[in-house]
């Protein structure tokens, strides 16, 4: 049932763009208080991101606003950042032996965004996953030799190296998540996972 709704939720919010009434604004609240909390309880981090994203102008949104005139120009400039240390990252692993499956960035939803920023004084620098770098390997072995091998080649940023393999998120999440100085000295955040 809870499968269903959440089903039937997703494409109700992907409608409700253009209504500004009481109404659209209590079916958003719900969405982000009941759904999206249950969507990733279930699992389902991306319709979770999805349902938080597609509330978020309704509930706020001066906010809304503020983050989209303000992250489009970020996201353009960070994606074409992560296009050009991908090759160099490739290499490195290759030189070690290691050939990952996928090597992708995600784009960090606007919720979740805007979330970090309020914690971070509203400031998109000091936000270091915007556009998150996730290398996909075949093997929990080889996701540690892949961080190996960034930590060899980019200094990692002290206490920004989580094991969420080891010790696992209460939503099932695992990968190994590091902050390194990469290529040109800037930072980037770096899930590695199987």
């Amino acid at each position: 049932v809870a499968l269903i709704k959440l089903a039937d939720r997703l494409p109700n919010m992907q409608t409700l763009r253009s209504c500004t009434t009481e109404k659209c604004h209590r079916i958003a609240e719900e969405t982000a208080d009941i759904y999206a909390p249950l969507a990733s309880r279930l699992g389902m981090g991306e319709w979770k991101g999805q349902l938080e994203d597609l509330a978020f102008p309704h509930l706020y949104p001066k906010e809304y606003e503020w983050l989209i005139e303000r992250g489009d120009k970020a996201y353009h400039e960070r994606t074409a950042y992560v296009k050009k240390i991908v090759p160099v990252i490739q290499k490195h692993l290759a030189a070690e032996s290691i050939v990952p499956l996928q090597i992708h960035a995600r784009p960090k939803h606007y919720w979740s965004l805007y979330q970090k920023l309020l914690a971070h004084d509203m400031d998109l620098s000091k936000i270091h996953d915007l556009i998150a770098l996730r290398i996909i390997v075949a093997s929990v072995e080889e996701c540690y030799r892949a961080l190996g091998v960034l930590h060899k080649h980019f200094t990692p940023l002290p206490g920004r190296i989580k094991d969420y393999i080891a010790l696992p998120k209460g939503s099932g999440y695992q990968s190994l998540d590091t902050t390194v100085f990469c290529v040109d000295g800037r930072l980037r955040q770096v899930q590695i996972r199987t």
